[in-house]
């Protein structure tokens, strides 16, 4: 199907313009003013922003955690992703230990596949690092274009490995052209808060934050960093929340060493003090947990000094009965919230509207540098002839509410209820087809395809 775009401002990360988008099938193919071409369905974007879809490379959908699961599969959570324009998401493949990355693999793709509404990549949480999963790790990059490796500095026994082992994957990753990824926050100090709280009968949310102190996240960030510097590896700390481990990564800008930040849209809009409402604060529960109003600021700096630049949402979702598992002990509260669908619209309400970040910031940090960070620019994360039409179409005006009333994801209740936005994604497409329109989503799930990936650039 061809699809004409007429008068769009269209605004990518370095450019911001009036014009018109044809689309011939998948692929955008002709960008320009007053376009001479017919096609099979116009759409007039006057007053409107066009904008690359959003690409959000932090979700856990239908993962095991805790004796659970996350309650969006492939199909609600990517669905909910395309109401809030994101039409791309990496999801997290978890080895289970002394097990292989090709059983995890499959297991993932089972998941996935053919039920995926938007598209979808992967990154290889590796939780077992040997000799045999070495030579697995290159077959993930050379075969499956899987070019990024998770890495756990906590969840000891299940998720964590040590030090040595980071550093000899960061070997076998830098070497193949990889990236390493890391939940980056002290295990061993947290586990040992965790069992002093317990000891105490200090039960509630609160000592979940309380548990982990930014003093775990800000030492694991510059431990990392440090062990990037030793083996040259291009590295990716995921979901920082705090000015302490944003300290970290500045010292090691400091000596000419990148290291990629993510921060999620939780971090820079939510605080601690949620925590405070007794058993209601475990919707806020999760990993690590939220912080105080200093570090929103130091990351929203961050964010315009280059030195963050992902805004993912960490999505991990659970039902309130499956939160009520923790509710005489918050260790037992599964960690994670609702957020795939509000990303884009948080962002711009909060970021653009407020003057804290440019429509062009907005963009590099939603979709843009995600793709080239994670390879797979200029087919995905800008407005280019050749790119994939993948597109938002958005009305910077209209106010909505946020509420679990009248959002796709698959919980029973908002960690943002009664929230109001100004900015809505009205029409979305993937890949040349109208994914959301009128509030509808019509595309079926297997639309979303596996997108494999380049090797990791350095220059964004």
């Amino acid at each position: 199907m061809s699809i004409l775009i007429r008068n769009g401002r269209i605004v990518t990360a370095e450019s911001d313009y009036q014009a018109d988008i044809f689309i011939e099938g998948e692929y955008i193919t002709a960008i320009g003013q007053a376009l001479p071409f017919q096609a099979e369905r116009e759409i007039d974007a006057s007053g409107l922003l066009v904008f690359p879809g959003g690409i959000d490379p932090h979700v856990h959908l239908d993962m095991p955690f805790m004796g659970t699961f996350s309650s969006d599969d492939y199909t609600t959570g990517t669905k909910a992703a395309l109401h809030g324009g994101t039409t791309m998401v990496i999801d997290f493949i978890l080895q289970t230990q002394r097990d292989t990355l090709r059983s995890a693999l499959t297991t993932w793709q089972q998941k996935a596949n053919g039920k995926a509404v938007a598209d979808y990549s992967y990154h290889m949480a590796v939780t077992d690092f040997n000799d045999a999963v070495a030579k697995e790790v290159v077959q993930m990059i050379e075969e499956e274009g899987i070019t990024s490796f998770k890495t756990f500095m906590a969840y000891k026994g299940a998720l964590m490995i040590d030090d040595g082992q980071m550093v000899e994957l960061m070997k076998v990753v830098r070497e193949h052209g990889g990236l390493v990824t890391v939940h980056a926050t002290n295990g061993d100090m947290i586990d040992a808060l965790i069992a002093r709280h317990r000891a105490e009968g200090k039960l509630s949310p609160l000592y979940h934050y309380l548990s982990q102190p930014e003093v775990t996240e800000a030492e694991a960030s510059g431990r990392f960093c440090d062990m990037l510097h030793y083996t040259g590896c291009p590295g990716y700390i995921v979901h920082m929340t705090c000015e302490g481990a944003l300290n970290a990564v500045r010292k090691a800008a400091q000596r000419d060493q990148k290291v990629f930040v993510e921060t999620c849209s939780q971090y820079l809009v939510l605080d601690a003090s949620l925590y405070e409402k007794d058993f209601e604060g475990a919707k806020w529960v999760m990993s690590p947990p939220l912080r105080e109003k200093k570090d929103q600021k130091a990351l929203w700096s961050g964010i315009n000094q280059g030195l963050v630049q992902v805004v993912g949402t960490d999505h991990c979702p659970f039902k309130w009965e499956q939160k009520k598992m923790g509710e005489n002990d918050f260790s037992r509260i599964p960690n994670g919230h609702p957020a795939i669908e509000h990303r884009m619209e948080l962002m711009f309400t909060e970021g653009v509207r407020t003057g804290k970040i440019s429509l062009n910031k907005f963009v590099e940090v939603t979709s843009t540098n995600a793709a080239k960070i994670f390879g797979m620019h200029p087919r995905k994360g800008t407005i280019t002839v050749g790119g994939d039409a993948d597109l938002v179409i958005f009305n910077p005006e209209k106010k909505h509410t946020i509420s679990v009333d009248t959002h796709h994801m698959n919980v029973d209740y908002s960690a943002y209820e009664g929230w109001e936005l100004t900015g809505k994604c009205e029409t979305v497409l993937l890949r040349g087809d109208v994914a959301i329109e009128n509030g509808q989503c019509l595309l079926a799930p297997g639309s979303g395809q596996f997108i494999r990936r380049g090797k990791t650039s350095l220059i964004i």
